[in-house]
């Protein structure tokens, strides 16, 4: 028996060969798109096939790691109690989709806080930090010596500022030209 024909590839999947890459195929979510890394070697068959493959796993993982925006909320009022006491609570905390260039935002005016699913796949200590740091601008609306001071009472602030900014870098590198 034949093998069906390769669905076509969705147009919000952006494809990047690489000649140094042998075996592996990798994917990952950046904002609403989907990067698959792949050896430079496979057919247009195989491609589709691993494309295929690779959103199935992005699925599967998404659905496991996604907290809902109640939990995101009951979350936040947590992180609070145990790091910053006098915040007041936020009305709303949930997810948005369409923060590409922020990893969240507050409202200091209406109390709401908005997390970019980007985070989603994250570790949730980096999802707390931002948690945090928004929480922080309920008290602090800019990016002052006080707000920062009420961040850094997070304990892993400096690590996941250094793992966003790690992912930051990432995100805007050309593989081609490694």
């Amino acid at each position: 028996m034949a093998d069906s024909p390769p669905r076509p590839i969705p147009p919000y999947v952006d494809i990047r060969r690489s000649k140094r890459r042998k075996r592996t195929v990798s994917a990952y979510r950046d904002g609403e798109r989907v990067v698959v890394l792949m050896p430079d070697r496979l057919s247009a068959a195989e491609e589709a096939r691993w494309v295929e493959t690779m959103l199935a796993r992005l699925e599967k993982q998404r659905g496991r790691s996604r907290v809902s925006d109640e939990k995101l909320l009951a979350r936040a009022h947590e992180l609070a109690c145990r790091h910053l006491p006098e915040v007041p609570e936020p009305a709303s905390v949930r997810w948005v989709s369409n923060q590409n260039r922020r990893w969240g935002s507050c409202t200091p005016a209406d109390r709401s806080i908005r997390l970019s699913t980007r985070l989603q796949s994250m570790p949730a200590w980096v999802v707390d930090y931002v948690l945090v740091h928004e929480l922080a601008h309920l008290i602090e609306p800019t990016h002052n010596a006080s707000f920062w001071a009420l961040v850094h009472r997070y304990p892993k602030a400096e690590r996941a500022e250094g793992y966003l900014e790690g992912v930051s870098a990432a995100s805007s590198l050309n593989l081609e030209d490694f």
